[in-house]
């Protein structure tokens, strides 16, 4: 299995002297029968590692449950409210900051995470300080580099994407035999009657199309035009 933890003792980050530092933002909640409830943590985290990795970055812990809220329904799917979720935010950036750190990166791995947006809107009026990422330009990228078939709304939750991107890091997580396709384009009542109105399976999506090699291109891709973003924000600041 990839590891997604920071393993640097503290002196050696501090002889670092990291410009940014990421934290990823998972969940913990339902990816249907053929994925981990802890899916967004995971590829949060490898996502993060794979920016600090090479672009020097300060990796932090994920956060591990967050607002699910709409998953509510499915088995195992937990959430705290957008208030905690707030609060544990501006918490960890202060501390970030505290440690001469001036960029914080959000990597969030979990689309229902709406209110890290205000979070980061909010902190960025004085200066720069909070950048979320993957936008879904990003996401657009790194698909269409990956040759995935599908958009970023068509494979929305536990589909190719994320299903190939654990394929090719934690292939010991994707259980094979349960995938299933299912397709639900038009949403326009998710956030009132949640993910079970328009899924039985909890996917929407098409795992089936799912490759490692994908997935490798996947993580690669997204850590080059996430890392091209940082850098260039870094720059403006100096």
């Amino acid at each position: 299995m990839t590891n997604i933890w920071n393993t640097e003792t503290c002196y050696e980050i501090a002889n670092r002297k990291p410009r940014f530092a990421i934290i990823p933002i998972g969940s913990f909640e339902q990816h249907g029968k053929h994925l981990p409830v802890t899916t967004d943590t995971l590829i949060a985290g490898l996502i993060g590692k794979a920016i600090c990795d090479a672009y020097g970055g300060f990796l932090v812990s994920p956060i591990t449950v967050t607002c699910s809220h709409e998953h509510a329904g499915f088995p195992s799917s937990l959430s705290i409210s957008a208030e905690t979720l707030i609060h544990v935010l501006r918490d960890l950036i202060a501390s970030i900051e505290s440690n001469g750190i001036p960029l914080t990166v959000l990597v969030n791995g979990h689309g229902g995470n709406y209110v890290i947006v205000n979070v980061a809107q909010e902190l960025n009026v004085s200066r720069p300080r909070v950048f979320i990422s993957p936008t879904r330009q990003h996401w657009q990228a790194a698909m269409s580099f990956a040759g995935v078939e599908k958009t970023v709304s068509e494979d929305m939750h536990g589909g190719e994407v994320e299903t190939s991107i654990l394929m090719y890091a934690m292939p010991e997580v994707v259980r094979h035999d349960e995938i299933e396709d299912w397709e639900a384009t038009e949403r326009p009542l998710l956030t009132l009657f949640g993910m079970r109105h328009y899924t039985k399976s909890g996917i929407i999506g098409f795992p089936s199309k799912a490759t490692p090699e994908k997935g490798r291109l996947l993580v690669g891709k997204m850590a080059e035009v996430i890392g091209r973003d940082i850098e260039a924000i870094l720059a403006s600041q100096k």
